[in-house]
């Protein structure tokens, strides 16, 4: 689920932005970064490749950067509709982004990992050297981990997500039996963060608080680092990152990932060595990364950091999508009762819901992935993907050449805000998938919120880097909506309305903090 990506954990410290009560450093970031000289080679970009976004021939390359910070949005935009058709450059205060036109997804997603690396640039996002993420350059034990095992078991393990969202439906959902304002996105993140933590790690993390408030933190501290650092250059960072508090706490939540993880490692070896009739015998993720790391992925170290990039991929993508669709169900309440009935009719082929594979089960509410997908494709968690580093030189077919080190993306928010990808882009169509599904006999198994491989649905990325972890994502976001939409309703509290979309550099997400009414159903 590595959504290059594709965070609202950037909510913290987009909203100090936004609000101008950003730390103090980050004052002196601005100031120093302006006044050192910053110089990129031109040979990591696509040759003669135009930059995109200068006001006048006159303003400096850190002004440019720095209109990036929160205007990404409008630069992407306006640099699309002018260069569609050919490679074009946006500058970011860390890197330049050479963006492909979108003819060359196909040929971009048959590309070799080693060649073009969707992991490596979200190593070079998350500023792996200063959040200690060092090992997504070498392991993808994590990504195999989720090829491997999540995928060919996901029943077993969302019949494990469910008992734990069971079990805290009444710690983290109110009780209300009158209208009452909650932080939705807060609610939904909480049961997301538990459905992660017994998949990857056990029932026992799953309900260990600390745990839980370390896997959601962990990803906000860690974007938090990596953004501010990422505005200076690379020589100031060691002198920048010593007054990072974010980056303090990360220490603190590896200490108790090293914790939680070594109890579960010490319980693996022992039932490795000496089973005993009765004793847990709960095969978790973590299991089997224990089982199939090499000796220097096996070390306490490295799980444990391994065990908060899962957090980081697995649970704000997750949650802000539920939330999102939430919101504009509150914005389209006609939607409801169509969507509350379609629940009712996949829910009575069933005599036994407790009984029901989950995995089997979501995919026939069609309407609610219909809806799922026109959410994506409105509230997109980043502006450029998929993202790739090139490891090595690359030339595509049509004789366009990648030097080695260019970082290369597709402006997939604006690609699927074209009309020629997209027909009346600017409407809400919550049946847009659906009706295309069932249109024809050989579309019915397309447009589907999990697929990857169609323009209009770049949420996941695309090709053979897609995110591995989208099955469980969707599945989790669909069984999380059928109970809360059947349990509770929802509404906008009085005068508000669809919450504010803010934006980091390309990554955007909804208003943090904001409100919706819920009651429980009568």
């Amino acid at each position: 689920m590595f959504r290059e990506l594709v965070v609202s954990s950037w909510s913290r410290t987009v909203e100090s932005v936004h609000s101008g009560n950003i730390e103090l450093i980050v004052g002196i970031i601005v100031i120093l970064s302006i006044f050192s000289l910053r110089s990129r080679k031109g040979d990591l970009n696509i040759t003669n490749a135009p930059t995109y976004g200068y006001r006048s021939i006159l303003e400096p390359k850190w002004l440019l950067q720095l209109r990036f910070v929160t205007g990404a949005r409008d630069i992407i935009s306006s640099g699309y509709q002018q260069f569609k058709d050919v490679p074009f450059i946006l500058r970011r205060f860390d890197t330049d982004y050479n963006i492909l036109p979108a003819r060359y997804l196909s040929e971009i997603a048959a590309i070799s990992p080693s060649i073009l690396s969707g992991v490596s640039a979200t190593a070079d996002n998350m500023l792996y050297e200063w959040t200690d993420l060092h090992f997504l350059h070498y392991s993808n034990l994590h990504v195999q981990v989720m090829k491997r095992e999540l995928s060919p078991k996901l029943s077993k393990y969302l019949e494990w997500a469910a008992e734990e969202v069971n079990y805290a439906w009444h710690i983290d959902v109110p009780e209300a039996d009158d209208w009452v304002e909650v932080d939705i996105q807060e609610v939904v993140r909480k049961l997301v963060a538990r459905m992660s933590a017994r998949i990857f790690l056990g029932q026992s993390a799953a309900r260990d608080e600390d745990w839980i408030n370390v896997s959601v933190d962990f990803t906000i501290d860690a974007f938090t680092t990596a953004f501010v650092l990422r505005m200076v250059p690379t020589w100031m960072r060691p002198l920048v990152a010593r007054f990072l508090p974010a980056r303090y706490r990360l220490k603190k939540y590896r200490d108790k990932a090293a914790e939680i993880v070594k109890v579960k490692m010490d319980k693996h070896a022992n039932m490795r060595r000496i089973p005993k009739f009765g004793e847990e015998t709960e095969q978790t993720l973590m299991d089997w990364m224990i089982d199939h790391a090499s000796p220097k992925e096996g070390e306490l170290h490295e799980m444990a950091h391994r065990q908060l990039i899962l957090t980081l991929a697995s649970i704000h993508t997750t949650s802000t999508n539920t939330a999102i669709f939430l919101y504009e169900l509150c914005k389209h309440p006609e939607w409801t009762s169509i969507l509350r009935k379609e629940i009712e009719e996949v829910n009575d082929k069933h005599e036994d819901l407790s009984k029901v594979d989950i995995r089997l089960w979501h995919p026939r509410l069609e309407r609610m992935d219909s809806f799922l997908l026109e959410c994506f494709r409105l509230h997109p968690p980043i502006l450029l993907s998929p993202q790739r580093t090139a490891l090595q030189a690359y030339t595509l077919k049509d004789g366009t050449h990648i030097p080695k080190g260019c970082r290369i993306a597709f402006a997939n928010g604006e690609l699927q805000m074209d009309p020629e990808t997209t027909p009346d882009p600017t409407a809400f169509d919550p049946m847009r998938s659906y009706r295309k599904r069932h249109s024809s006999e050989q579309e019915y198994y397309r447009s589907q919120a999990v697929l990857t491989d169609i323009d209009s649905n770049l949420t996941f990325g695309y090709g053979n880097q897609a995110c591995p972890g989208r099955f469980l994502g969707v599945a989790e976001i669909k069984f999380l909506l059928a109970k809360l939409l059947s349990e509770y309703d929802f509404k906008y509290p009085d005068g508000k309305t669809l919450p504010a979309t803010l934006s980091a550099d390309e990554n955007v997400f909804m208003e943090p903090g904001a409100k919706l009414m819920m009651k429980k159903r009568a």
